[in-house]
């Protein structure tokens, strides 16, 4: 480990956490952000995970459909994946995840979020980067089966700020939950907003841009009281969306406070369970500020790992598994 100390401009906060060296080279093409990033998330093998569906109803009236797989021998130990923007439980790299898993012990809970299973939610509002009620309700489910002892939280991208909130946010981490991963993940929602907003990043935005703007379409026919073809119009930006869908939905005056307040940088010195942030160096996603280097006490528990490489869940390694697979797995085992 290495002890680094950086002052964030504007706030003056200081964060301080363990950096753990990392043992990812790749070789190549796969050393390019944009190839590694669009290979794996579009050219990958998609592994064979065998997946069971179990619908999760929520307090509101909506619902939540997890995909579970099991390791080939009973176990106490589950854990939790987490998709990130406009992902599924059935994408390449929580599929991949999954496998890792469950070969090694593992039973898996891949979480598909409101409205992302196949099926439109029954609400107005539906997922966002800091919707932890959500999460807690697929935690409980999973302690009322009475089978797990252990429950580790892995997360991608948008999914990796929802879990590290999640975890720093309230002093009743259930028990349960021993470990948590963290993958490519915006620990500054409006500064991986600026970072997508960049000339090189223009093909993932308008991805993520065609797909939302037909969810909110979905929504206009659904409930033409709050929302209208008149405003899909102007959903040009994904700082668009969140001022027209994302903040009024989900209870925020605009988009700028549902980043400030869902950001989980400023929850990352309460986390009190081992947390391991994995963010690439060269991930064209993320701004500066998702690469605390500060080293204290009172962060032990959390160990950040930078390799030079990997994109936006990129970590290629040959045979189709990744290196943030097994790189997950082993911080699992370390713990016990």
């Amino acid at each position: 480990m290495c002890t680094t100390h950086i002052e964030w401009p504007n706030d003056h906060i200081y964060y301080e956490m363990p950096i753990v060296s990392s043992s990812y080279q790749p070789r190549g093409a796969f050393r390019n952000t944009h190839f590694s990033t669009i290979y794996s998330a579009k050219i990958r093998s998609i592994p064979k995970l065998v997946q069971s569906r179990e619908r999760l109803e929520l307090p509101d009236s909506d619902f939540l459909d997890l995909d579970f797989s099991f390791a080939h021998q009973a176990t106490a130990n589950i854990a939790v994946l987490l998709h990130g923007l406009e992902g599924n439980a059935q994408r390449t790299y929580i599929k991949g995840q999954g496998k890792v898993l469950v070969e090694n012990g593992w039973d898996v809970c891949a979480v598909n979020y409101r409205g992302c299973s196949g099926e439109p939610n029954r609400q107005y509002k539906s997922y966002n980067a800091g919707k932890t009620d959500d999460l807690e309700e697929i935690i409980q489910y999973l302690r009322n089966k009475d089978k797990y002892r252990n429950i580790a939280l892995i997360g991608f991208s948008l999914g990796g700020n929802l879990l590290l909130k999640y975890l720093g946010e309230r002093t009743d981490v259930p028990k349960e939950i021993s470990y948590a991963v963290a993958v490519s993940s915006p620990l500054s929602l409006k500064g991986s907003l600026e970072a997508l907003t960049q000339f090189h990043n223009w093909v993932y935005r308008t991805s993520f841009l065609y797909h939302l703007r037909k969810k909110y379409m979905r929504k206009v026919k659904r409930y033409p009281d709050l929302a209208s073809s008149s405003e899909a119009k102007k959903i040009k930006s994904l700082l668009a969306f969140d001022n027209i869908y994302t903040a009024p939905a989900h209870g925020f005056k605009d988009a700028f406070e549902y980043y400030k307040k869902n950001s989980c940088l400023q929850f990352l010195p309460h986390v009190e369970i081992p947390t391991l942030i994995l963010n690439a160096g060269n991930d064209s996603f993320l701004s500066p500020h998702c690469y605390p280097r500060e080293l204290a006490s009172k962060l032990k528990n959390l160990y950040l790992e930078i390799p030079q490489y990997g994109g936006h869940v990129g970590f290629y390694q040959p045979k189709n598994t990744y290196y943030n697979e097994t790189r997950a797995l082993k911080f699992l085992q370390e713990q016990f």
